[in-house]
């Protein structure tokens, strides 16, 4: 009878990556048309044009890409595309997660300013507006702000599909030396077990 050897296959190396902003992440923290329209007939605020701001973009950007058409190859300028669009979509991340902090904080204080029982939260001198009515009024600028950085980004995210003919996708770039630290965090442990 003979005898067959199994040969357990190696392990492949697991490169981690670092993940990238998608587009559906910023929709989730930043305004859409409909919000930002509320917010801003709510607090006198100007209705913005998003789609306008989305088209001007998307031109902007296809006819950039066609200006360097003739001396970028196709690799080259879904590079240069890859990071002008990564540049948009992370500017309105940031913007978005900026909103979020701004709205919470805003709730807080609209919640304290509620409670009869703290004095530090009276309203101030008469001509004056409250802290808990400035920090709605500055959530409401930061929505406004980020809904427009949203628009031109899906103006952005549309160009890059017009011109390279794919969807968008966030670079994800590997980590620099992802095990490295623990590794040398468990030497050292184990190096202090020795004494």
């Amino acid at each position: 009878m003979t005898k067959t050897t199994h040969v357990a296959p190696r392990p492949s190396k697991v490169v981690q990556l670092r993940k990238g902003t998608t587009l559906e992440m910023i929709r989730l923290c930043c305004p859409d048309t409909a919000q930002a329209t509320l917010i801003s007939e709510s607090f006198g605020l100007p209705v913005l044009d998003g789609e306008g701001i989305r088209d001007s973009h998307r031109m902007l950007i296809v006819a950039s890409a066609e200006a360097l058409n003739e001396g970028l190859g196709e690799r080259a300028m879904q590079i240069h595309l890859q990071r002008i669009v990564g540049a948009y979509v992370g500017s309105a991340h940031g913007a978005g997660q900026f909103y979020s902090r701004a709205v919470s904080e805003a709730r807080d204080a609209t919640a304290k300013a509620a409670c009869d029982a703290r004095d530090e939260d009276v309203d101030g001198p008469v001509g004056f507006d409250s802290g808990a009515q400035r920090k709605r009024e500055f959530a409401a600028d930061m929505a406004l702000q980020s809904h427009v950085l949203l628009m031109a980004a899906e103006g952005a995210v549309a160009a890059y599909e017009h011109v390279v003919g794919e969807k968008w996708k966030p670079f994800e770039r590997p980590l620099d030396n992802p095990g490295q630290s623990v590794d040398r965090r468990a030497a050292a442990a184990q190096m202090a077990a020795f004494g």
